[in-house]
């Protein structure tokens, strides 16, 4: 999960034709209850528990309006979920394990539907009133996306609080450099190959409103920092090293360090 830190954009304006919305798992129903109980407590909108596809879901929204849900996994059959972060403040048996299902909201329902199934080769495996649920790979919680059919909105308009764009992992370079060649027989323009250093990329509109990225599993992130100070510095590749100090002054500080600090678990 990633956030473009951009002083001076405007606010985004929620609509059809855009991102909408991203889900975190967790484990199960009870951990969903926990959250809710949570967010009450703190003041962040939420709008209940609710059961989408089989499984119980908890939206709510940041404070630039942002769009979220939480998903529970205990129906979830498919791609497994990751870790929690063991040294944080929710217990382990509520906290969020990884990414879920991403909602994306389009006016252009058939042209979208042929472009999932044809061109990226999502499935159809559910449909409840104007929300389609595709599948990938194994499926399940963390393979799906869902597509809301919404002609009634203005198109949104990005800015901050809105979704920039949404990656799909793949191995390698060298699937990337499939999915090029395929992407352009469609006549999709692409980026073209990325380096980011801790992966690879490769974007692609597959509307005019709509960017998706393919990014690789590796190299990864955790190869070059000990798990207990993992992002507490500054990471720069190896061919902006020589610039750190300048950049380093750029950069607006943020306090990133966990390692010294001693969370309570918080069950209430």
């Amino acid at each position: 999960m990633t956030f473009f830190d951009f002083p001076g954009i405007p606010k985004g304006v929620h609509g059809t034709n855009e991102i909408f919305k991203t889900s975190f798992r967790v484990p199960d129903d009870a951990a969903l209850e926990y959250w809710q109980k949570r967010f009450n407590r703190l003041g962040v909108k939420n709008f209940g528990i609710k059961e989408q596809f089989g499984k119980k879901t908890l939206s709510f929204v940041d404070f630039d309006d942002q769009n979220y849900q939480l998903i529970s996994d205990e129906n979830n059959v498919g791609v497994p979920s990751g870790t929690p972060w063991k040294k944080g403040p929710i217990p382990d048996e509520f906290a969020i394990t990884g990414l879920g299902p991403i909602v994306v909201r389009v006016s252009y329902l058939d042209y979208f539907k042929q472009v999932m199934e044809t061109v990226l080769g999502f499935k159809q495996v559910g449909k409840e009133g104007s929300l389609y649920n595709f599948e990938v790979g194994d499926g399940g919680n963390g393979a799906q996306v869902w597509v809301e059919h919404n002609t009634m909105l203005p198109p949104g308009r990005q800015g901050f609080g809105t979704v920039h764009h949404v990656a799909f992992r793949v191995d390698e370079k060298a699937d990337l450099e499939e999915w090029d060649k395929h992407f352009r027989s469609y006549r999709f323009a692409t980026s073209g190959f990325v380096e980011r250093y801790y992966f690879g990329s490769l974007y692609t509109r597959v509307s005019p409103d709509i960017l998706f990225e393919l990014a690789t599993d590796g190299p990864g992130f955790m190869g070059d920092e000990p798990y207990e100070t993992l992002g507490e510095k500054l990471s720069l590749p190896p061919f902006f090293e020589p610039k750190r100090d300048e950049i380093e002054k750029l950069v607006r500080h943020f306090d990133t360090v966990r390692s010294n600090k001693v969370f309570e678990k918080e069950y209430e």
